[in-house]
């Protein structure tokens, strides 16, 4: 199966884009991009991103395939409930999958979201309110959350 690769210059800095023949595997922030070898998917994933970013999309409709554990599987479609504009907790995601217990691990799955954005793993904060991790810096954790709105952060 062959891969494409796509990237642009978001507000936050380079992004890369990795997809197969059929859906997205991959959307990062990178330093130096890859060598571009587009296709229809990437294309599609560019443009979506780049109207979140305009600020005239709110959901994303691509296909996407991450690759990951069954359980980080369940914790990145949680994710994807999480509606723009809002945040929730960790403790909030393992509800939603139905492991109450598992909110540390459900913090580590999130960590290892490989579809940045359309996987909004950015939306789950520290149950107090606070801004806790993200594997992109909270720099740009802060600036999509506000970004989405603007009285969050």
């Amino acid at each position: 199966m062959s891969e494409y690769f796509d990237s642009f210059i978001s507000p936050l800095g380079a992004m890369e884009i990795i997809a197969t023949d059929k859906a997205i595997s991959s959307i990062h922030f990178v330093e130096r991009p890859q060598a571009k070898q587009p296709n229809g998917v990437t294309a599609q994933t560019k443009q979506q991103l780049l109207e979140y970013f305009d600020g005239s999309r709110k959901q994303f409709d691509l296909p996407l395939d991450a690759h990951g554990t069954a359980f980080q599987k369940q914790v990145w479609h949680a994710l994807t409930t999480v509606d723009y504009g809002l945040t929730c907790s960790y403790a909030d995601i393992a509800n939603k999958i139905n492991n109450p217990k598992a909110v540390r691990a459900v913090g580590a799955a999130n960590g290892k979201n490989p579809l940045t954005i359309v996987v909004p793993c950015h939306r789950v904060i520290g149950a107090n309110g606070s801004l806790t991790g993200y594997a992109s810096g909270t720099e740009r954790k802060a600036w999509l959350l506000n970004h989405e709105s603007p009285s969050l952060f």
